[in-house]
C-alpha cells in the first residue's frame, strides 16, 4: 500500500529537505505541498492524505488552527523548532513531532509511528480534539516519551513538576519524564487549585502533599507521599502560612 502525504511549511528549503528524505522511504508519496496555514487546509481537503507533516507557525493561520478548519483526518506529525509545541502536538493526538532540525534518523522514528498507526481507525476528529486541548481549562493528561514509545500519563497522577534546564520534569510513581516546555509556561496550562509553584524549580500537586513543615526560620518544606521533600520559597512559605497551612 502507498501512503501518500502532504507537506504544510513556510520555508522553501525546510520543505524541500523534508522531501528529500522522505524520498528514500518507497511507500510513502509525497502528493502536495503548501507554504500557508490557506493553502494547506485546501492541499489536505482536496488531496487526502493519508499523513500531513504540519510547522506549527506558518502565514495565515498556524499549524494548529490548521487543524480546526480541515474536514479530511489524516494522521499529523507536526514540525516545529520550539520544543514547547510538543505538549500541544500530543495534545491535539499528533503521530509524533518532529524538532528542527532534524535528520533522517529521527525522521524514520516517526515515520515508524505512522506505519504503525495506518489502517486504525481515528478515534476522534482532530476538530474534537483540538477543542479539548484549547479549550481554555487545565490539561488532564500529558504524552510522554517512555524508551520508544509515547505514552499517556493523567496528570492527576503527577506528583510534581520539576524544573530541569529549559524544560520540566514529570515526577510520576512509574519514573520521571522530561516534558520538552519551561516550568511556566506549564504552570500556565494546570490546575491552579491541584497544582501550586512552591519554587521557582517545583511544581507540587497538593493532593500528593502530606504535610508542610517547619524548616529553618520562616520557611516551609513540602512532604510527598512519596518520600521526596520539597523545599518551598519564602514568599510562598508566607502565603502558605497566611492561609493557615
Amino acid at each position: 500500500m502507498t501512503v501518500t502525504a502532504v507537506i504544510a511549511d513556510d520555508e522553501g528549503v525546510a520543505r524541500a529537505g523534508l522531501r528529500d528524505l522522505l524520498g528514500a522511504h518507497d511507500w510513502l508519496t509525497v502528493v502536495g505541498e503548501a507554504a500557508s496555514g490557506p493553502k494547506a487546509a485546501a492541499a489536505i481537503d482536496t488531496l487526502k492524505p493519508d499523513i500531513a507533516f504540519v510547522d506549527v507557525q506558518m502565514p495565515g493561520f498556524s499549524g494548529v488552527e490548521l487543524l480546526r478548519r480541515i474536514a479530511h483526518q489524516p494522521y499529523v506529525v507536526f514540525t516545529t523548532a520550539y520544543s514547547e509545541h510538543a505538549v500541544i502536538a500530543f495534545e491535539l493526538g499528533a503521530i509524533d513531532y518532529l524538532l528542527k532540525p532534524f535528520g533522517a534518523e529521527r525522521l524514520a522514528a516517526a515515520l515508524d509511528r505512522v506505519r504503525a498507526a495506518l489502517g486504525e481507525p481515528v478515534t476522534s476528529p482532530l476538530a474534537d480534539r483540538l477543542a479539548d486541548a484549547l479549550a481554555g481549562g487545565p490539561m488532564s493528561r500529558l504524552f510522554v516519551r517512555s524508551g520508544g514509545s509515547i505514552i499517556p500519563v493523567p496528570v492527576d497522577r503527577i506528583s510534581r513538576f520539576d524544573a530541569s534546564g529549559d524544560y520540566a520534569e514529570a515526577v510520576h510513581e512509574r519514573g520521571r519524564y522530561v516534558v520538552h516546555i519551561s516550568l511556566a509556561r506549564l504552570e500556565a496550562r494546570l490546575n491552579p487549585t491541584q497544582f501550586v509553584r512552591v519554587h521557582r524549580g517545583h511544581i507540587v500537586n497538593m493532593q500528593q502533599v502530606v504535610a508542610f513543615r517547619r524548616q529553618g526560620k520562616g520557611q516551609l518544606v513540602a512532604e510527598m507521599r512519596d518520600g521526596a521533600r520539597i523545599s518551598v520559597s519564602r514568599a510562598k512559605s508566607r502565603e502558605l502560612r497566611d492561609q493557615g497551612v
